[in-house]
């Protein structure tokens, strides 16, 4: 702190700091042009495209306005620029916590254009990570991925945590979107008769759509489980139509259509058992 003190005493005249003040009000000038002309055309290109690249693009491209606006305010004053030489020269310990402090911001910025290159997922797909988190992907910024969780729920999950992420996405193909179901009936249930009712429920519902240019999904026997039997199928609908509001529609017309026609759906339970009684009354 000491070479900081002398600094202050020695360095920081009149004239530098009306030098200083003459550079941050050319800087603001400039910033609030370019955002202006950003604002004007980058965004009339970038924002409503669905392109996870030209999203990331356009919001790199604002932050990279801002930096160079405030990257060329300590450069071009005197005050400044020998101010950041005394702190990062003769403070080691403020050198380490800033470099600290902006190691995540730099993991963040490359991994969201990691992410925006190879393209896992874009604008409008619906993502499950291998955490449980599930929603639509509305936005990338330089540091967030934000998803749309049910109703106004918004999720924003940093760029390298996405990106060290298992990632599943729902949405196969541009024009729809595809849950996966399992139910699971009783042991002694009629199989074919089970796969019928599935069938029929899904393409009843006013929410489910063939898959392009096919039928709708099978359903499968997949597994013996401990108390039953494991079918599964998957169902594709539109992206105007929520993704909670599938699943509500789907499991109640499939749990009252089992229930209708007799079909077990069995459920984990514990027996509990106590000794009798003996004469005198003691267990």
């Amino acid at each position: 702190m000491e070479e900081i003190t002398e600094f202050l005493k020695s360095k920081t005249t009149g004239a530098n700091w009306v030098n200083l003040a003459i550079s941050i009000a050319i800087a603001t000038v400039v910033v609030l042009i370019l955002l202006k002309l950003e604002k004007k055309f980058a965004r009339k290109w970038f924002s409503k495209s669905e392109d996870i690249n030209k999203r990331f693009l356009e919001k790199f491209l604002r932050f990279l306005i801002i930096f160079i606006a405030a990257l060329l305010v300590l450069l071009t004053s005197d005050a400044t620029r020998a101010f950041g030489q005394t702190i990062f020269q003769g403070t080691a310990v403020i050198a380490a916590i800033a470099g600290f402090a902006a190691k995540p911001v730099l993991s963040d910025m490359l991994c969201g254009f990691m992410i925006s290159t190879t393209r896992p997922f874009n604008i409008g797909d619906r993502i499950e990570l291998d955490n449980g988190l599930v929603g639509i992907v509305k936005d990338i910024t330089i540091r967030h991925v934000v998803l749309q969780g049910i109703d106004t729920l918004k999720i924003n999950i940093p760029n390298s945590e996405i990106n060290a992420r298992t990632i599943t996405n729902l949405s196969h193909k541009p024009k729809t979107r595809s849950i996966h179901f399992k139910f699971t009936v009783g042991l002694n249930s009629d199989l074919e008769k089970v796969k019928q009712i599935i069938q029929d429920e899904i393409r009843e519902s006013e929410h489910t759509v063939p898959r392009e240019g096919e039928e709708y999904s099978p359903v499968y026997f997949l597994a013996y489980m401990d108390n039953g039997l494991q079918m599964a199928t998957t169902v594709y609908y539109t992206p105007d139509s929520p993704t909670e509001v599938v699943k509500d529609d789907v499991n109640c017309r499939v749990k009252r259509a089992l229930d209708a026609n007799n079909i077990e759906i069995p459920y984990n339970y514990v027996t509990v058992t106590t000794p009798p009684e003996k004469p005198d009354g003691k267990a």
